[in-house]
């Protein structure tokens, strides 16, 4: 009497399902590759066909019945229930789905957001895996046309193009708010250090510029070749520049970022004005930190005068 257990194994789109007979969960992914076409050596997930449950314990797999229905997930591939659609079967829904963007624009489907744009379509809570550089492209990518990969309306999509930005935003402010906070901590402790030690610094360290890793100056213009990304490809640049860039952003002047940018005046113009805005709120945050640094400092000061009063008078 053998070991093996009966058990049936699917793709993703449900049109290939073979029926194999395996002792293990690791002998499943072998004779299922070997079924349904796949390479061995490409890393495939399993999962329960009925609701995308994913079985990786041994044990589990054991407890399953006999003849439980498995599917194969690839890379990028993603489990979906199934749905008839005119008699159909799910298959056909799935197929289409993944060349419905052929139907839109050929162009389309080179870009990087379409696979987004199709895992949307499959499942809106795939939203939460995906990375800062996938939902900007979602933001950059033409209104109309995610919205013709969706299915949605144009009102619909850019109303979901503007939340991504605005957690893009909340992001960017997010580690703005951190640089400032590093940026105070550090002044604060350069007092600190020279309160406590009036020695001069060694000149070993004179030199020493943090930079970050890949960072080029072009010669041009003088910016950091990231920098210039932002301003030129970003939306609100101003609100992912250091206090720094947009210090030095506002210094050049109109004409100057005129040319740099190689923008026309009234573009230019809005943007200085929006990087003058953003520099002036960071600096009254500064100001409002410090000012809690003094008023705290004030109050120890105040408590160790009136403890001395105090002593005096006994």
């Amino acid at each position: 009497m053998t070991d093996g257990r009966p058990c049936k194994v699917c793709n993703f789109t449900r049109q290939k399902s073979y029926g194999v007979v395996v002792p293990s969960l690791d002998q499943l992914k072998k004779k299922g590759c070997e079924s349904l076409g796949v390479n061995p050596t490409d890393p495939v997930t399993v999962v329960l066909e009925g609701d995308g449950t994913i079985v990786e314990d041994q044990a589990y797999f054991l407890c399953l019945p006999f003849n439980t229905k498995f599917m194969l997930l690839r890379d990028k591939e993603t489990w979906a229930p199934a749905h008839k659609i005119d008699g159909g079967t799910a298959w056909m829904a799935r197929e289409s789905m993944l060349l419905e963007a052929d139907a839109v624009d050929s162009a389309v489907v080179a870009t990087p957001w379409c696979n987004l744009a199709l895992q949307l379509k499959q499942n809106l809570n795939s939203i939460i895996l995906m990375s800062e550089g996938d939902l900007q492209s979602l933001v950059d990518a033409s209104c109309s046309e995610l919205a013709s990969v969706l299915g949605f309306q144009e009102k619909k999509t850019q109303e979901l193009q503007e939340t991504l930005q605005r957690v893009l935003d909340r992001k960017e402010e997010e580690r703005q708010s951190k640089e400032l906070l590093q940026l105070y901590l550090k002044a604060v402790g350069k007092e600190d250090g020279q309160q406590g030690d009036p020695s001069p610094p060694s000149q070993d360290g004179a030199g020493d510029v943090d930079m970050p890793d890949g960072m080029e100056v072009d010669s041009a213009s003088g910016f950091i070749t990231r920098t210039l990304m932002v301003l030129k490809g970003k939306t609100s640049p101003e609100t992912r520049l250091s206090t720094e860039d947009l210090q030095v952003v506002v210094s050049k002047g109109p004409e100057a970022m005129q040319q740099v940018l190689g923008w026309d005046a009234a573009r230019t113009s809005k943007l200085l004005q929006a990087c003058e805005a953003e520099l002036s709120a960071r600096l009254q945050q500064i100001q409002a930190m410090q000012s809690i640094s003094s008023t705290q400092q004030d109050g120890s000061t105040q408590k160790e005068g009136a403890g001395t009063a105090t002593q005096g008078a006994s």
